[in-house]
């Protein structure tokens, strides 16, 4: 999507809308110059026409705004049917046990398979894949984990991602430095990691250490680790761009999880939330079922300075070829990966 630069710059903050189509309130939201995107939830969805015709409504009012969507498959995925009902990603670490050449294979055609459906409703980006390791222990995390052995997580997210590459998708990898070794889940509490650093790197941090370069985003854990630093990932200049940045070399957007939820409560009002997220190195953060945390937050005469790097935020623009849901299910490889999915099952 080609826009014009110097009339359409993206401001840091993602926000949402409550129902099926845009409200004058969304509207005059939408244009403050402090967005940048829009994340959909299932309430935003009822059908194909419906949410393609938000998506239209969205670029009417704020052309080349970043439009995501959590459809990692499983018990994430937002918008279901006509579209195809997705496995979760630990279905393809329990295929490698009996064939590694097949789950690596599955693993591309999902990739492709969910970014090229997603793409034809008119939305940029999935978040995805999640690349936490499987330990057996979050309650949030669970089977949205690809596997428990980080070598086996960076292989078959990579296939996952050229997948998406293929459709014309960035991936957005999630969430830094880990959060599948605790067991509380920080919507509703602020989880405490106790490990040192030397077994992060020689865990949870290598799927991201691989794919750092293939990554477009990355959205960091509201979990402390507290051996390493005393705030949670996504408020942390150390975790942001002393390790992210400078010792794995990403170059892509850092997201912040959602500042509404329990474990970003450490960092104070919404207002303070942001400001220590921006400062910390995110570039985009998100704000979500908080109507009046997003007005709190466009009321800061400080905070809306803070400008968002544009380089960055439109390399996540979807780049998708197919126009519509019909010509996807129309194609091939759109049946092959369907019967990838009932053969797996």
């Amino acid at each position: 999507m080609l826009v014009n630069e110097a009339s359409s710059a993206l401001g840091p903050l993602m926000m949402d809308v409550e129902g099926h189509a845009l409200t004058e309130e969304d509207r005059a939201l939408l244009r403050h110059p402090f967005v940048g995107g829009l994340i959909l939830f299932s309430r935003n969805y009822s059908s194909v026409q419906q949410v393609q015709a938000l998506t239209a409504a969205i670029r009417e009012v704020r052309p080349g705004i970043i439009i995501a969507v959590d459809q990692e498959g499983g018990r994430v995925q937002r918008f279901k049917a006509p579209l195809t009902r997705l496995p979760p990603l630990a279905d393809i670490g329990k295929l490698y046990r009996s064939s590694p050449a097949s789950a690596l294979a599955y693993a591309t055609e999902l990739g492709w398979l969910m970014a090229a459906e997603i793409l034809t409703l008119g939305v940029d980006i999935s978040f995805a894949p999640v690349l936490d390791l499987a330990y057996g222990v979050s309650s949030i995390i669970g089977d949205r984990s690809l596997h428990a052995r980080p070598e086996l997580v960076s292989s078959l997210a990579s296939a996952y991602i050229d997948g998406m590459n293929e459709a014309g998708m960035a991936a957005t990898g999630k969430h830094f430095p880990g959060h599948g070794a605790v067991q509380a889940d920080s919507h509703l509490e602020l989880p405490i990691d106790s490990r040192a650093m030397d077994e992060m790197q020689e865990q949870d941090i290598v799927p991201f250490a691989a794919l750092a370069t293939k990554l477009a985003g990355v959205m960091p854990a509201h979990i402390i680790y507290e051996q390493i630093d005393d705030m949670p990932a996504g408020f942390s200049p150390y975790w942001l761009q002393t390790i992210l940045r400078g010792k794995l070399g990403f170059s892509g957007v850092i997201f912040s999880d959602d500042l509404s939820m329990a474990g970003a409560a450490i960092a104070g009002t919404y207002s303070e939330r942001a400001e220590k997220a921006l400062s910390a190195g995110c570039d985009m953060i998100l704000l979500c079922n908080c109507r009046n945390g997003v007005k709190e937050l466009l009321k800061n005469e400080t905070l809306i300075l803070m400008q968002a790097n544009q380089e960055r935020l439109r390399a996540l623009q979807g780049n998708g070829n197919i126009s519509n849901l019909a010509q996807l299910q129309s194609l091939s490889r759109c049946h092959v990966a369907q019967e990838m999915i009932r053969d797996f099952a």
